[in-house]
């Protein structure tokens, strides 16, 4: 794999859903190595035990964002709202990976390419159809767009408090 560059912008927070409401806390990604270290973070930084829903939501550089879902001991499923972008870089790919998205040409300007489970969040109220008019919403920024998410969800002031 590719050295991944430091990101001067990154930001990384898991929330896991309680009876009480959504909790977050910060994720630090920048040992992630392979798709499975992801979810190792999301664990140590919500000291989860494995039966629990937790998202975590990831933005790098104004450029693009990653959701990843784990509920109980399913596999992981990802959404990136630019999978070509993401292929830019390490941290990216793991993120693809997970998606099982394949980049043929990272090189190629194709535009903005959402990619991976558009459904993820369907069950907790935003769908397929408004995931992706989030994501390709011109002339928003990531973090925006993660924040419409987390107000959609009820963790808007969990993602606030660590942003």
């Amino acid at each position: 794999m590719p050295s991944r560059p430091t990101h001067s912008a990154l930001f990384a927070a898991a929330f896991v859903r309680t009876p009480q409401g959504w909790s977050g806390a910060e994720v630090d990604l920048t040992n992630a190595e392979i798709a499975d270290d992801l979810g190792d973070a999301v664990q140590d930084a919500l000291g989860l035990n494995g039966e629990e829903l937790a998202l975590l939501c990831v933005e790098v550089e104004d450029e693009w964002f990653a959701l990843v879902r784990y509920d109980d001991d399913a596999e992981p499923r990802a959404f990136l709202s630019d999978a070509h972008a993401a292929a830019a870089d390490g941290l990216g790919e793991l993120f693809n990976e997970l998606a099982g998205v394949v980049v043929p040409d990272k090189e190629a300007d194709l535009g903005v390419r959402p990619a991976g489970d558009f459904e993820l969040l369907s069950d907790l109220g935003v769908s397929a159809e408004e995931l992706l008019e989030l994501s390709m919403e011109e002339g928003v920024l990531p973090a925006d767009t993660l924040s419409v998410i987390a107000e959609k969800l009820s963790f808007a002031d969990e993602l606030d408090r660590l942003h």
